[in-house]
């Protein structure tokens, strides 16, 4: 699913609702601005994105996909891809392991993707090519046995001791090939998977920015400002850390809950002492 920056999740949306409403975050649209160009209503746009909406207009899913330029494949998440519907695989030019790993479902392929479309990765896969090739080893050997061939000048001409600063600052410039490649790869990964982070940050299925004791110190403090029984503000406490919107509970739910839950043990905990505690 998108963020509301417009940024991919790495898990992907799963549901007609979470495409649509994808989709237009991409396109960086208000309900209001996409009801004005596709003449659907803003409360049929808005009840089209909404979890537990189940009934959508056939015709206006056409109507959006077209909108959108996707297919209605797209739409009901039976593809991944926009754009490129039904490629040949022979155009791909992927081997038969690299073909079986992506179906395994072993590793993620969303995050696969956004690593190899991510603007720096051609420069992340040309200095691999590099090292592998070969292609700067022998300017780097060439550079080693410049820097030697000063070195010999130096002990040969003035015969300076084992200490000198001059010899030890020649003896460091010797480059290794291995390492050189080795940082210049990892700072290239590091970078894309800094902005690959940023970009996700607001995922709902990212690691939370606040704590499970700062969670609940913000209940409590919700539940203070409740106006009811001992009884029905412990229910709103638990309905809160279950996620459970008691605003959405019928009277009898609501009084169930509060039977159900005064068989527990710390029912017997009052509110008011959170302080003290």
């Amino acid at each position: 699913m998108l963020s509301e920056g417009g940024t991919a999740s790495m898990n992907g949306a799963t549901t007609i609702q979470e495409r649509l409403k994808d989709l237009r975050l991409n396109k960086g649209l208000k309900l209001e601005e996409l009801a004005e160009q596709t003449g659907i209503s803003k409360s049929a746009l808005g009840s089209y994105e909404k979890d537990d909406y189940k009934e959508i207009n056939h015709g206006n899913l056409i109507l959006l996909a077209d909108f959108y330029g996707v297919s209605l494949d797209y739409l009901f998440c039976r593809t991944e891809n926009r754009a490129e519907i039904n490629t040949p695989l022979r155009e791909l030019h992927l081997s038969d392991e690299m073909v079986a790993l992506l179906k395994s479902g072993w590793i993620n392929n969303r995050l696969l993707c956004e690593l190899a479309t991510h603007k720096d990765f051609i420069k992340f896969l040309a200095d691999i090519e590099i090292y592998v090739d070969g292609i700067a080893t022998m300017q780097i050997q060439n550079l080693n046995a410049l820097v030697d061939t000063v070195r010999h000048e130096i002990i040969e001409r003035y015969r300076p001791g084992e200490d000198d600063p001059h010899l030890k600052v020649l003896q460091a410039a010797h480059i290794s090939d291995d390492e050189y490649f080795s940082h210049m790869v990892r700072d290239d990964l590091n970078l894309i998977i800094r902005d690959i982070r940023e970009a996700h940050k607001k995922d709902s299925e990212s690691a939370p920015q606040t704590t499970v004791a700062d969670e609940l110190k913000e209940n409590l403090e919700a539940v203070e400002n409740f106006k009811g029984s001992r009884d029905e503000k412990l229910v709103v406490l638990y309905c809160k850390q279950l996620g459970i919107n008691y605003k959405n509970l019928s009277d009898e739910e609501f009084r169930w809950l509060i039977r159900i839950l005064k068989k527990s043990k710390k029912m017997g905990t009052p509110i008011s002492q959170r302080k003290k505690r």
